[in-house]
């Protein structure tokens, strides 16, 4: 049976990927378990590896530190893919003040941990790691590793140290969110959820009755207004047609125009009246309009449509339909010209059903296409992502330049690509569950690895009263700054307890507390808030992790 006890305690190749995968397997199997309502999910595999490193298993280093790395870049690259469409969207009116106070969480917490560093004497590195321990940023404690190593410093009280505090930095969130509620929300009242919030479209109704367009065409009429629309349909003497930039605007046209929110009160002074019928219900029978014009959804399959502007294709000179709004991740995004359409986008066409066929040949709407997930712009990104966190960048007042490196430099390319590549030709559309899975596989590994590497000496540094320390320190790193920012965000800035909730999960980067959330707050404000503010706050750590080291080291 000695082929046996090799396989598992020989170092070699094949020892590595079989301890690895029974860690991950195990700690998501355990990760599944549910105490009080709650589920650690996929950060148990870090305790899976924990308690493997304990039990005195162990892998080559070499390979050990590689397949950490690995699963750390593909993680963050993936993550960054996943949130650079909408991250620069998310610093409009509301994701800027969401974005703000959870930087205060981080600012908050950035100082504690200083001050904890010079007032108590803790290393910097150690004290690093109970900062990325307390927010459950592995990320940034891969940074903070990277940092050390290139400081010349041992990375590994950083590990430990953030592997003692990261279980209350999980539960330190929710009950940080438990507090709030109980403090600041009366007894009895129900968690209200804000009014939900309008497309990012909105279809109206209007009457063309100002003589200072009659005889205009759309083209002109558009020039003059400034405000982007678009008409979908037109009614005169009882007859619906799709009007073009060339049509001619009469007395007592009837416009459907789609259009912003914000911009429909000018349209009804530029056109002159608009009509009562609300025409943004989700039964509407668009079909039944028309029996000559019908209205449906083509997906954008064809790679070649892939960042060409929607104007560039001239589908309403060429076929003679009408795009009324783009739908891309679940937003509905007005069908201008100078639209950059990517794949994966949905196409409200408008027409007949010869000319929609016609549309559909030239865009492709073969959603299977998408399901292969294209690897090459993957593995390009990452690239540029190792070869950005490689680059030496120079700040003042510190002798060492710092890095990006293996975390901050993907997950930059990451969003980048992710909301540029299109742009460039650069298919980067995957399926969500592709991304995920990509996603899981990276956080697996890394956490895996992590905790293998930490477990040896875990359990001795938690009964030593050094240990005891760290997950004291990590506690409050986890729990004052989030009840400091929460009591602010709602009644200082009145916001909805959802969307605190989702603030606060987001800028400690905690998806279990996450969870939590979302079973106590009706609605899915906690997530969108959550999915505004992670982006932002997990770059912040990332860098902040590296400069806390290299300023203090």
């Amino acid at each position: 049976m000695n082929w046996l006890s090799d396989i598992f305690l020989s170092h070699s190749p094949l020892q590595a990927v079989i301890i690895i995968s029974v860690i991950i397997a195990v700690g998501l199997a355990l990760g599944k378990i549910r105490i009080w309502g709650i589920s650690l999910g996929v950060t148990f595999v870090f305790f899976a590896g924990i308690m493997a490193g304990h039990i005195g298993l162990s892998i080559d280093p070499t390979i050990l530190h590689y397949t950490e790395n690995l699963g750390l870049v593909l993680f963050v690259y993936e993550l960054g893919l996943k949130v650079g469409p909408g991250f620069f969207s998310s610093f409009r009116k509301g994701g800027m003040e969401l974005n703000l106070l959870g930087l205060g969480v981080l600012i908050i917490g950035t100082a504690m941990t200083i001050a904890m560093s010079l007032g108590l004497g803790l290393p910097i590195g150690e004290a690093t790691g109970i900062l990325c321990g307390a927010t459950t940023n592995t990320p940034a404690l891969g940074a903070a590793q990277q940092a050390l190593e290139q400081a010349g410093l041992p990375a590994s009280g950083a590990a430990l140290s953030c592997a003692v505090t990261y279980p209350l930095g999980v539960v330190g969130v929710i009950l940080a969110i438990i507090v709030l509620r109980k403090a600041l929300i009366p007894k009895g009242s129900p968690l209200s959820a804000p009014k939900e919030e309008p497309d990012a479209t909105f279809i109206a109704e209007f009457k063309v009755c100002n003589p200072a367009i009659y005889g205009m065409t759309i083209k002109e009429v558009s020039n003059v207004a400034k405000n982007k629309f678009v008409i979908s349909r037109l009614w005169r003497d009882d007859t619906v047609s799709i009007p073009d930039s060339g049509t001619v605007l009469h007395e007592n046209d009837h416009l459907l125009v789609i259009t912003t929110p914000d911009d429909c009160p000018k349209l009804k002074v530029l056109f002159g009246m608009q009509e009562a019928r609300d025409w943004n219900k989700k039964d509407i029978d668009w079909n039944s309009i028309d029996s000559r014009l019908i209205s449906r959804k083509i997906i954008v399959s064809r790679p070649t449509i892939n960042g060409r502007k929607l104007g560039s294709l001239r589908l309403r000179n060429q076929y003679h339909i009408n795009i009324s709004r783009v739908t891309r991740s679940g937003l509905h995004l007005l069908a201008t010209p100078e639209l950059v359409l990517q794949l994966g986008d949905s196409l409200t066409v408008v027409g007949s059903e010869a000319d929609i066929e016609k549309v559909e040949q030239l865009l492709g709407n073969t959603a299977v296409k998408l399901k292969d997930p294209n690897l090459g712009a993957i593995f390009i990104g990452i690239v540029l992502g190792l070869v950005v966190g490689s680059i030496p960048i120079a700040v003042p007042g510190i002798s060492t330049p710092i890095k990006l490196g293996l975390a901050g430099g993907p997950i930059i390319i990451g969003i980048l690509i992710g909301r540029f590549g299109p742009q460039f030709r650069l298919i980067t559309y995957t399926t969500r569950s592709a991304n995920l899975m990509l996603r899981g596989i990276g956080l697996s590994l890394y956490l895996a690895c992590l905790g293998l590497e930490a477990g040896a000496h875990f359990l001795d540094t938690i009964a030593r009263t050094e240990g005891l320390l760290w997950i004291l320190l990590g506690f409050l790193v986890t729990i004052v700054p989030v009840l400091i920012m929460g009591a602010v965000a709602m009644k200082a800035c009145r916001m909805d307890f959802g969307l605190t909730c989702g603030m606060l999960c987001g800028s400690m980067a905690n998806p279990m507390a996450l969870n939590y959330a979302n079973d106590i707050v009706p609605g899915d404000y906690a997530t969108v808030s959550y999915a505004t503010v992670y982006p932002l706050s997990m770059f912040c750590r990332v860098i902040v992790a590296q400069l806390i080291i290299l300023l203090f080291v």
